[in-house]
C-alpha cells in the first residue's frame, strides 16, 4: 500500500508530490520524513553568505546587509530546488516583503528601523519557507531560524559527508582550482595596484583592510552569516508542518459566567465613546475646565492609557474567544455579537488615542517615539478591523495570515519612509510656522534628517547638525557599509559647511539656548 501524501491544503510553500506525511509531534527535534539532503551548491552558497557577512558587515550596516540577505535567499532557493518544490503565491508575497525590509539599510541610516527591518525580514523569510495558515503555523514559523541554528549545521555535515563518499575524486580538482585562482588574483591584483593609482583605489574599495583586533568580530560574523543561511536552507529542504499543532479550545463557560463581564466592559467602552463624541462636538473646554488640565497635558496623559487599553482589549478578545460558549447556535451568535461590539468600541479608543497624539505632536513636535507609537496604534486599529471582518464571515481561516500581512506591510512602510527624515521634516515645518523647535530632539537624529535640517537658518542649523556632522566625520565607512542617506548627508554638509568652522564647539546651541518644548 503506498505511503500517504500531504493533501494540498496541508502543504507548505513548496509542494513535493508523493511526500510521506509526518506523524512526529511538533516539539520533537527530528526532521520531517522526506527532507532533501544538503547539496554542495547549497553549502557553498551558505559559506559564501558567511564570507560576505564577515567582509561587508564588519565595518557597518548598509548596502552590505542587503547583499548578505540576497545570498542567504540564494542558499535557501538552491535547497528548495534540490527538494523538488514549487513556489506558491504566499511564498512569493512573504519573500517580496522580506526583500523590501532588507532594502531599508541600503536607503536609510537610523539604527532602530534597520534593526526592526532585519528581524522582520528573517521572520518573513522563515514564514515563506514554512508556509502556514492557522495561528500555530504562522506564529511558530516566524522564529523558525532560531530552531534551525544547530540542526542546519548537522544537516549540512551529513549531506556533505554523503556527497564526498560518492564523488571523492571530483572534489580535489575543485579545491585546487580555487586555490590557484586565489593565488592569481592576489599576485596580479597587487601588480595592477602598483601600476595604476585608479586601479589601486578600486581594489582598495573592494578589499577591506582588516586589523588584527577585528579578527574576532569578523570570525563571529562569518559564523552568524553561515548559520543563518544554513538554517534557512534547512527549512527549505523540508519545512516542519507547524499547522498540524493541535491547540485544544478552552472549556466552554456558561452563558452568564462568560457574557456578564463582557457586557459590563462593553458598557464602559460605550460610555467612553459617548464622552469622546461630546468632546469632539465642542465640549472640550468644559472637560478641560472640570479636570483642571491643559490641552497638552490632557492629550499626553490620555494617549498612554488608551494605548494600554487597546492592547489589553486584544488580550481580552483572545481569552474570551477561547472560553466562549459554543454548544448551541444561540451561544455562538451571542459570542459574535459581544466580541464584535467590543472590537467596534475598541476602534473608538484607537481613534481617540490617535487624535490625542496628533494634537500633542502639533503642539510639541514629532519625536522618534511618538512616530513609532502612532504607527503601532494605527496597526492595532487595522487588527481590530480584521477581527470585525472575521466575525462577519462564515470562515475566519484567512485571519492569521491577514494579521501577519498587515504587520509586515506596516513594518515595510515604516522602514521605507525613513522615520528620522519624517521627524526632521515635521519639526522643520513646525519651526517655519511658529519659530519653535525642539533642538535637543532633532540633534540626536541620524544622517537621514540632514536634508530637512539643512533648511534651518543659522544658528539653529549648525546646532541641529553638528552632532550628525561629527559622527559622519569620525566614522568614515566604505560604500558597502553605508546607505544612500549617509552619502546624501555628506554631500550636503560638504556643500554648505557649518558655521562653527568644523570644531563642534556648541556655540550655536548656546546662542539659541536649546529651547525645549516638552519631550515625550
Amino acid at each position: 500500500m503506498p505511503a500517504p501524501t500531504d493533501p494540498p491544503s496541508a502543504a507548505g510553500p513548496y509542494r513535493s508530490p508523493g511526500r510521506p506525511v509526518s506523524r512526529d509531534s511538533w516539539w520533537r527535534p527530528s526532521d520531517p520524513p522526506g527532507k532533501a539532503a544538503a547539496t554542495p551548491r547549497t553549502v557553498l552558497a551558505a559559506l559564501l553568505t558567511g564570507l560576505l557577512t564577515a567582509w561587508l558587515l564588519g565595518d557597518g550596516i548598509g548596502v552590505g546587509l542587503t547583499v548578505c540577505g540576497v545570498a542567504a535567499a540564494v542558499a535557501a532557493g538552491l535547497a528548495a530546488r534540490a527538494a523538488g518544490r514549487r513556489l506558491r503565491a504566499w511564498t512569493i508575497l512573504w519573500s517580496a516583503l522580506a526583500l523590501a525590509l532588507l532594502s531599508v539599510p541600503a536607503l536609510w541610516e537610523a539604527g532602530w528601523p534597520v534593526a526592526l527591518s532585519t528581524v522582520g525580514a528573517l521572520g518573513l523569510a522563515s514564514l515563506a519557507l514554512h508556509g502556514g495558515r492557522r495561528w500555530p503555523g504562522v506564529l511558530l514559523a516566524l522564529p523558525g531560524p532560531l530552531w534551525q541554528l544547530g540542526s542546519g549545521v548537522l544537516w549540512a555535515v551529513e549531506g556533505m559527508a554523503e556527497h564526498t563518499a560518492r564523488a571523492r575524486g571530483r572534489i580535489a580538482p575543485v579545491v585546487k582550482a580555487l586555490a590557484v585562482a586565489a593565488v592569481l588574483l592576489v599576485v596580479f591584483g597587487w601588480l595592477f595596484a602598483g601600476a595604476d593609482a585608479a586601479m589601486a583605489d578600486v581594489l582598495t574599495g573592494l578589499v577591506p583592510s582588516i586589523a588584527v583586533r577585528q579578527l574576532p568580530l569578523r570570525a563571529l560574523l562569518l559564523v552568524v552569516g553561515m548559520l543563518t543561511a544554513l538554517g534557512l536552507a534547512h527549512i527549505a529542504a523540508g519545512p516542519r508542518r507547524w499547522d498540524r499543532t493541535v491547540v485544544r479550545p478552552g472549556r466552554a463557560r456558561g452563558r452568564l459566567e462568560w457574557a456578564l463581564p463582557l457586557v459590563a466592559l462593553n458598557l464602559m467602552f460605550g460610555v467612553f465613546a459617548v464622552i469622546q463624541a461630546v468632546v469632539v462636538l465642542g465640549g472640550a473646554d468644559a472637560v478641560l475646565r472640570d479636570t483642571g488640565m491643559s490641552r497638552s497635558a490632557y492629550a499626553r496623559q490620555g494617549f498612554w492609557q488608551l494605548s494600554v487599553i487597546t492592547v489589553l482589549t486584544l488580550v481580552v478578545v483572545a481569552v474570551a474567544k477561547r472560553w466562549a460558549p459554543r454548544s448551541t447556535t444561540a451561544d455562538r451568535r451571542l459570542a459574535r455579537i459581544l466580541l464584535g461590539a467590543l472590537c467596534v468600541l475598541a476602534l473608538a479608543v484607537v481613534a481617540s488615542a490617535l487624535g490625542r497624539m496628533w494634537f500633542y505632536v502639533d503642539a510639541s513636535g514629532l519625536t522618534r517615539l511618538r512616530l513609532w507609537v502612532l504607527v503601532v496604534e494605527i496597526w492595532l486599529g487595522v487588527v481590530f478591523a480584521l477581527l470585525i471582518a472575521a466575525g462577519l464571515t462564515r470562515s475566519a481561516g484567512w485571519l492569521p495570515r491577514a494579521v501577519v500581512l498587515s504587520g509586515a506591510l506596516t513594518a515595510v512602510v515604516y522602514g521605507l519612509m525613513g522615520p528620522d527624515a519624517i521627524v526632521a521634516e515635521q519639526n522643520v515645518a513646525r519651526f517655519e510656522r511658529s519659530q519653535q523647535i525642539d533642538l535637543r530632539n532633532v540633534r540626536t537624529l541620524s544622517a537621514d534628517a540632514v536634508p530637512a535640517l539643512d533648511r534651518l537658518p543659522e544658528p539653529q542649523r549648525t546646532c541641529a547638525l553638528e552632532l550628525i556632522r561629527t559622527d559622519l566625520a569620525d566614522h568614515p565607512v566604505p560604500w558597502y557599509a553605508s546607505s544612500r542617506s549617509a552619502a546624501r548627508a555628506r554631500e550636503l554638509l560638504a556643500a554648505r559647511p557649518l558655521s562653527d568652522g568644523g570644531h563642534g564647539s556648541g556655540k550655536a546651541c548656546a546662542q539659541v539656548g536649546l529651547r525645549f518644548d516638552g519631550l515625550l
